[in-house]
């Protein structure tokens, strides 16, 4: 698909589903139905950033929800994962699982533009962010000696904010058995580690990404998304190389914003239909580079077809 595919569609966006006798929870950006021991995830075409939804991008959903289920795929062998099925592009049926509660953010170079990014706080002084000691002498986007892990806490009810963990605090504040913690830091590296080689292979570097882990019964599991542009920061290798990182991730959509004073506070300037297709072009190539499949969008109009496979799926 062209940009301009993507910005024709932009009026057939998923924005909400709603199915008459199903209880609905929505997200930023999902609709989840509640099926007993099974989640049903409607991954819409809504879009956050800075803790807001700032609009839709068309497609969006049928894209990290697919390469989602390709990037479980491809590290099952690594850990377990939530993902039962895909009943539609835009659905996932996932073993409902008890989430820890730290997002784990895993870096392999040092850069970002927000305060709280790893590169601006070692630019103001910091050589142990996070809990993790930084060499002297690193430059923006420079690669880091070997990936680390900086968690935060997972921010909950409306307007909250994530707070920087360290390892440290975690296990002495009690927030995950030690145990358990080390798996979890073995897994995610790991993860990473395979996230990066397949990326490089399709002309991407994985440059940061976040994990989220789960609990069915004493199973430790992967939740949420996995290696998305929404979730990850992916540069060009090509562009890398020429000394100008060119984003396929949401931080493009995020630095659009930046640039007209828009950081979180206030209220955003409207989405324009250009940089949704953009955006949306840039989510496909990665998604297309990665999985080795052109992006064919599920017939249709969007809404009724989610609906209907939401009901049969919940009927069964």
């Amino acid at each position: 698909m062209t940009k301009e595919d993507f910005q024709k569609a932009v009026p057939e966006a998923l924005e909400a589903t709603a199915v008459p006798g199903l209880p609905i929870l929505r997200g930023k950006v999902r609709d989840i139905y509640d099926l007993g021991d099974r989640l049903l995830l409607v991954a819409t075409d809504r879009l956050s950033a800075f803790d807001r939804v700032l609009g839709l991008v068309p497609y969006r959903g049928q894209i990290l929800n697919s390469l989602s289920a390709w990037w479980f795929a491809a590290t099952r062998d690594i850990i377990e994962n939530h993902l039962i099925a895909v009943p539609d592009p835009n659905l996932s049926l996932v073993e409902k699982a008890r989430p820890i509660p730290v997002e784990v953010v895993v870096r392999g170079y040092i850069t970002g533009t927000t305060k709280t990014s790893l590169w601006e706080l070692y630019r103001a002084g910091e050589r142990r962010p996070y809990g993790v000691a930084l060499p002297e002498g690193l430059r923006k986007n420079d690669p880091l000696p070997a990936p680390v892990i900086t968690p935060t806490t997972k921010a909950t009810g409306p307007g909250g904010r994530d707070e920087r963990l360290t390892r440290e605090a975690i296990l002495k504040r009690g927030i995950v058995p030690r145990a358990l913690w080390e798996r979890i830091e073995d897994a995610a590296l790991a993860l990473f580690r395979r996230g990066q080689a397949l990326a490089e292979r399709a002309g991407f570097l994985l440059v940061d990404t976040k994990y989220e882990f789960g609990l069915v019964g004493d199973r430790l599991v992967l939740i949420d998304e996995l290696h998305t542009p929404d979730s990850s920061r992916f540069w060009s290798v090509e562009s890398y190389r020429r000394g100008a990182p060119e984003h396929f991730d949401k931080e493009f959509l995020r630095l659009w914003y930046a640039e007209r004073g828009f950081t979180g506070e206030g209220t955003p300037p409207p989405l324009p239909d250009t940089l949704a297709a953009e955006l949306a072009w840039r989510y496909a190539r990665v998604f297309e580079g990665l999985t080795g499949r052109a992006f064919a969008p599920a017939p249709g109009p969007q809404r009724a077809r989610v609906e209907r496979v939401i009901r049969e799926v919940a009927g069964g």
